[in-house]
């Protein structure tokens, strides 16, 4: 029952009823908090958060302010061997018996109640750490499917609107900058506690849904590259917080398996697109390839509607507090995002959120040069939807149908890419760190470096041999050297981000 608590229906649940189905620990009959004054006594001297409380809880707390950082002293999380005061509460039909730091005169620092506490996302099961990743990658792959999936629609446009091939185009060029731009917005508000994860990702993809009817409906070709242009920016908060979901549930040692499966769905998807649509448009007309991505999207939101929980630590201990407050009638308990907020102007929020992220990207060396790179290497990539048509329809006589299923070359060197970065990760450098600590975070590039040079091969090799004296194997061989390439140096550079920058890796 806790992952549907914790899904957006379970919150809709709990709103209607007042809260009463789909209880928390904290609103169980059996939970209570009895504290006492074990600890080195605070008393912070800034009036800020006592506006804070003021303006934000039910009654004002004793304290006047509170630094910006308080150290956490016993339980929830800090100091196992500081002394602290007992909660009992009801998780899981169990009781346990664990500590909220109090300070004298003070709060009540909201935390995580064991090291093992199960709402925290690092503690989650393995099966729920899978159905999370699972529905991720679901629902990234229907965002960055629907891009080139309108590839084999491209010559149906062109007949009933009488434009030109290049224009026609702007139909996958405007999406794909849609969902390029939208991280810029969403991933700064998911860092946002009181917004967290699942905000923008159920509301964009409801969005979404609703986009797609009207894009496969309308007549109008200017409203047509409209709509594709706002369906891919609503469709970014994949791009924009699926790498942080994933960081919320994993330890740094396990995260690039995760990172595995999400780059996969980013790199196959746009592929395995034309192979989905080609036949349906021979056979129905070029709408149906957009029917397709409403189809495919009305099932990704279901499945995140009903089964996908919040994952942000921040967001989640942020609402903890709140229930917390709201049983005992007590506004000193408060969780360190709030005493951040109490001391932070919304100028700081804003510079935090917005600006700092571009700064990394753009002022950084490393994370400029690994970005550009990639982003180059991405734009190559997405120029064999152009390209396919033209060498093996034109040239080779492939129908409609055919050229579509040639991007499955795409997903075997996706496949193969995977099965190489695991192998790196698993047999060398996951024992290295275990044995040794973390060590350089450039090693993460190692295989990145190693695969860039298959991507000018695989050019080559495509370029030379697409004519009609050469088989079209060789090509498709040059197509998959150069995805093999391009995988592993996506998995490489995530990953080599989250190590350098943390959570701010996300919008980059």
């Amino acid at each position: 029952m806790d992952i549907l608590r914790d899904s957006p229906l379970g919150q809709i649940i709990r709103f209607l009823t007042g809260c009463r189905y789909l209880l928390y620990p904290e609103e169980q009959p059996e939970f209570t908090c009895l504290h006492t004054n074990k600890f080195k006594t605070v008393v912070p001297h800034q009036a800020s958060f006592e506006r804070h409380v003021k303006n934000n809880f039910a009654r004002p707390a004793n304290p006047s302010s509170v630094r910006p950082q308080v150290p956490i002293l016993g339980g929830l999380g800090g100091n196992a061997n500081a002394e602290h005061p007992q909660v009992l509460a009801h998780q899981h039909g169990q009781r346990f018996e664990e500590a909220l730091p109090e300070y004298e005169h003070g709060i009540i620092l909201v935390d995580w109640y064991t090291e093992t506490d199960a709402q925290n996302p690092q503690n989650w099961s393995t099966l729920k750490k899978s159905l999370v990743t699972a529905i991720l990658w679901l629902y990234t792959f229907t965002v960055y499917c629907a891009s080139a999936i309108y590839t084999p629609s491209i010559e149906g446009v062109m007949d009933e609107y009488g434009v030109d091939h290049t224009v026609s185009s702007l139909g996958l060029s405007l999406y794909v900058l849609g969902y390029g731009v939208g991280p810029l917005l969403f991933s700064p508000l998911s860092e946002i506690p009181r917004i967290g994860r699942n905000a923008p990702y159920i509301i964009t993809l409801f969005l979404y849904v609703l986009m797609a009817i009207p894009t496969a409906l309308t007549r109008s070709f200017p409203g047509f590259l409209v709509l594709r242009f706002l369906t891919g920016f609503l469709g970014s908060p994949c791009l924009a917080t699926g790498g942080a979901t994933l960081q919320d549930m994993y330890p740094p040692l396990k995260l690039p398996y995760g990172y595995t499966a999400w780059v996969g769905a980013t790199f196959c998807a746009p592929a395995l697109g034309p192979v989905i649509s080609a036949f349906a448009v021979s056979a129905g007309g070029w709408r149906w390839s957009l029917w397709e991505v409403l189809w495919m999207s009305i099932f990704a939101f279901v499945i995140m509607f009903v089964f996908f929980p919040e994952t942000s630590a921040t967001t989640i201990l942020f609402h903890r507090a709140r229930r917390i407050r709201k049983r005992l009638h007590d506004t000193r308990f408060v969780c360190q995002s709030e005493m951040d907020e109490a001391n932070t102007s919304l100028r700081q929020i804003v510079a935090d959120a917005l600006i700092r992220p571009l700064q990394i990207t753009i002022l950084d060396p490393a994370v400029f040069f690994t970005n550009f790179y990639s982003s180059y290497s991405y734009g190559v990539y997405y120029s064999y939807f152009e390209a396919f048509p033209l060498v093996y329809t034109e040239m080779y006589g492939f129908n409609l149908g055919l050229t579509g299923a040639s991007f499955l070359s795409i997903v075997v060197a996706c496949l193969i890419g995977t099965l190489i970065y695991l192998i790196y990760i698993y047999w060398y450098l996951e024992p290295k760190i275990t044995a040794h600590g973390p060590g350089p975070q450039e090693e993460r590039l190692i295989p990145a470096i190693f695969a860039a040079f298959l991507q000018p091969i695989g050019l080559f090799l495509f370029a030379w041999s697409s004519r009609q004296s050469v088989h079209w194997i060789v090509s498709m061989i040059g197509i998959f050297f150069f995805s093999t390439g391009g995988f592993i140096l996506f998995q490489g550079k995530k990953t080599y981000h989250h190590e350098c920058k943390g959570r701010f890796a996300n919008i980059q």
